[in-house]
């Protein structure tokens, strides 16, 4: 099947207007010299790759940490239904024999590949190895130092799913920890209270990642820069960053793509299963309350909690506040997809990998989402 007049958003994260091929679920010719008559035109449109959430905890009612498998598949029914073809779900900060379950249902669908979903590609460790003081909304109940051996266990049971584990680095038996893990997944720095020496301890010791830029961690100082220098002026580091327009201000959004560079950047919606329940709702998120009002994902005492968003507005946000349109769709597509070892497979228009796309209007206002090939 060949697709025409379009404007693709290409391997080399240009756009180019041009014809595209799509082969048993892959991408073949991309702006071939002979197009066949009979290739669909698509009259102009916009052609970026499926977008890929390696930080969305639930939505629709139901969250990963849940450990219900029903609720898992329509996590990954919604993914796919805004254009996010690929995921990595967050679990929260939560006893062991908890993540367990959930965990293994990450492996169950992953193992049945039912159709039509969103596919999971791995999953995003997000606690319990965090400080107390910058836990923002994960359960100070189950926090826990560092545990290589605990990780480990909980990697083998899974069957190597765990793509990205986060830490923060100023506790005890972090750099260590950080030593071991880099060898098994990507590590990022998060909920951390570290000075700028700890931080850059963590990405020397191998920790390429930074859990939701601004949030969770100290603010940047002249005097006392923290984690965030730390990790702009170390290039192994991506950083990731909520655009729902709540979590941090427009400028900061730009603040941070001139910082790190589209090529470091990592979009993502922070999504709890408030996504998509009405205003007003109250709902469970790893073992506490909260509510969702005006938009606005909270816990009882004020704390913002997750998003109520998903990854597809947070990348047109990011236009609409000024980033490029190339980075932003490359920090929602290609650079996610380094993060969790997938791009081999997914996160760009190339030839070869899986045909997850969207095909989109001018101002992102409407899609049509295809994976492996076929339209949903």
């Amino acid at each position: 099947m060949f697709y025409k007049n379009a404007r693709i958003f290409c391997g080399d994260f240009t756009f180019r207007h041009g014809a595209f091929e799509v082969v048993d679920g892959k991408f073949g010719h991309i702006l071939p010299d002979d197009i066949p008559a009979d290739a669909v035109d698509l009259q102009g449109a916009t052609v970026i790759p499926g977008l890929i959430d390696v930080h969305s905890h639930g939505n629709s009612g139901a969250d990963f940490s849940d450990g219900d498998y029903e609720g898992l598949k329509a996590m990954a029914a919604y993914y796919a239904r805004v254009g996010v073809t690929s995921f990595a779900p967050a679990s929260m900060t939560l006893p062991y024999d908890v993540l367990e379950k959930a965990y293994a249902n990450a492996r169950k669908l992953v193992d049945e590949s039912p159709a039509g979903l969103s596919v999971l590609r791995g999953i995003q460790m997000e606690g319990p190895y965090f400080s107390f003081k910058k836990r923002g909304a994960q359960n100070p109940d189950y926090l826990k130092a560092p545990d290589f051996e605990g990780f480990k266990a909980l990697q083998e049971g899974c069957g190597g799913l765990i793509r990205i584990v986060d830490v923060a680095p100023e506790l005890p038996g972090a750099e260590d920890f950080i030593r071991q893990a880099k060898d098994v997944c990507t590590v990022s720095v998060a909920h951390t209270d570290a000075d700028y020496d700890h931080a850059r301890m963590a990405f020397d010791a191998g920790a390429t990642h930074l859990t939701h830029l601004y949030n969770a961690m100290p603010a940047i100082h002249h005097r006392n820069p923290g984690v965030i220098p730390a990790a702009a002026e170390n290039p192994n580091v991506r950083a990731e960053l909520i655009c729902d327009g709540l979590h941090a201000h427009p400028a900061m959004v730009r603040f941070a793509f001139s910082l790190f560079g589209g090529k470091r950047m990592v979009l993502i919606s922070d999504s709890g299963r408030c996504c998509g329940m009405p205003n007003g709702s109250k709902f469970e998120l790893g073992g506490q309350d909260a509510w969702l009002v005006d938009g606005v994902a909270r816990l009882a005492d004020g704390t913002i909690a997750c998003s109520a968003t998903n990854l597809y507005d947070c990348m047109v946000n990011a236009i609409r506040f000024g980033v490029a349109e190339e980075d932003a769709v490359r920090a929602a597509s290609y650079n996610p997809a380094c993060a969790i070892g997938a791009d081999a497979l997914v996160g760009s228009i190339e030839t070869g990998k899986v045909a997850d796309f969207l095909v989109c209007s001018a101002d992102y206002a409407s899609r049509r989402v295809f994976m492996a090939g076929q339209e949903l």
